[in-house]
């Protein structure tokens, strides 16, 4: 790790915009200073702007490789994450850029960051001091070789495997990530009292609950409707059902929850209904969640068909977790009919259990992306495949 210069800070600040492809062909300009390596930085910097903001404005803070930074939390979920726990001692074993450790290190007296890349520990290290997390130990190892040598116990021990095969290709099973937390669960939950663990969204829950056996509770975390990652805690007690919550943190910092167990959606009865005055669709932490019945039944809402997933009132349910719907009109699927129904040819398209595609419907209709008008192509409880004509509430 190489520390900058403040003539190299000072470059990098005024090309903070700059678009980095052009800064490296202007290079010769600049012959006294390394742009490829600036430019790298600068790239880093961009990519993070509105992910880690608290990195991007501070100007002696060093970023690694692109990759990197991509594959970390933002600090959204970071913080979100860690106020999910507490205690004395938190390890991190898959370390990285840091952002979770630092969010950690808010809720702990003591966070341990493990990362196997020399580099980017020392480069974690560097920014930790600068970010005043003064309660950081940085260990440059693998996750395995630091289990081996810890003989204490930790309050928490966290792990963000790494989700890419040989090739760069994106993994999601369990079995595909490095480190291997299937075979260490042994390890781990006999030198911590619980074990978080985030995984791809791509997992499917149901599956990972089974083979992880010890899960007590799974958080489904989303961004302003953007499904990020899921959560499990693992404890050292089977639970007799793991509790399940529904995240999605808005915009505004605002945060809509809902909370169930696999037994409550097994049990829940939810009333099929026509599509009504309202219509409702699910925010997506909801969805990947799996409460599709216990929702209709929570809010006393109808459902329009068992798979479609899209739910529906005569009246308007405020602070629904999710997008708000006026139905203004149900029709079938129909070129002649749907057209009328959009002025510009435009219309912002939805598929809910129905046997085609947007884009098939896309270019079967002729109807462009836009507009005011949503357009919900789904089947009803009768079987019938309709298209709600929708504006937002």
């Amino acid at each position: 790790m190489r520390i900058f210069t403040e003539q190299e800070k000072q470059f990098m600040q005024a090309h903070a915009l700059s678009d980095v492809a052009t800064l490296m062909l202007q290079a010769k300009r600049f012959p006294n200073l390394p742009v490829a390596e600036l430019a790298k930085q600068i790239q880093a910097r961009q990519k993070a702007t509105s992910k880690l903001p608290t990195w991007v404005t501070n100007p002696d803070v060093i970023f690694p490789v692109t990759l990197s930074v991509e594959q970390s939390s933002s600090e959204v979920t970071a913080a979100y994450k860690a106020s999910l726990v507490s205690g004395e001692l938190l390890i991190d074993l898959t370390g990285g850029f840091g952002v979770d450790s630092f969010y950690f290190s808010k809720r702990f007296s003591k966070v341990i960051h493990v990362e196997q890349n020399q580099e980017l520990s020392e480069i974690a290290a560097y920014n930790f001091e600068l970010l005043g997390a003064t309660n950081i130990e940085t260990i440059n190892k693998t996750a395995e070789d630091f289990l081996t040598g810890f003989a204490g116990m930790a309050d928490v021990i966290y792990l963000d495997p790494a989700r890419r095969g040989e090739h760069h290709e994106k993994v999601h099973l369990l079995k595909d990530c490095e480190p291997d937390v299937l075979n260490l669960l042994p390890v781990l939950l006999a030198k911590s009292k619980s074990v978080l663990l985030k995984t791809s969204p791509m997992l499917d829950i149901d599956l990972a609950i089974a083979q992880l056996a010890t899960v007590a509770n799974v958080w489904v975390v989303a961004v302003q409707n953007e499904c990020k990652e899921v959560l499990y805690l693992l404890t050292s007690t089977p639970p007799e059902d793991t509790e399940r919550e529904a995240v999605n943190i808005l915009a505004n910092g605002q945060v809509q929850q809902l909370h169930f167990n696999a037994q409550q959606e097994e049990q829940a009865k939810a009333e099929f209904s026509e599509p009504l005055n309202f219509i409702y669709e699910p925010n997506a932490a909801i969805l990947k969640a799996g409460a599709y019945r216990y929702l209709a039944q929570y809010l006393n809402l109808g459902k329009l068909h068992p798979n479609s997933h899209l739910y529906t009132s005569q009246t308007l349910l405020a602070d629904f977790p999710g997008r708000s719907f006026r139905c203004l009109q149900v029709t079938r699927y129909n070129k002649k009919e749907l057209l009328p129904l959009l002025p510009h040819k435009k219309a912002n398209i939805t598929v809910r259990n129905f046997p085609e595609s947007v884009a098939d419907i896309r270019k079967k209709t002729g109807i462009k992306e836009g507009g005011n008008i949503y357009l919900f192509f789904t089947t009803t409880r009768s079987q019938k495949p309709v298209v709600l004509v929708c504006e937002k509430v």
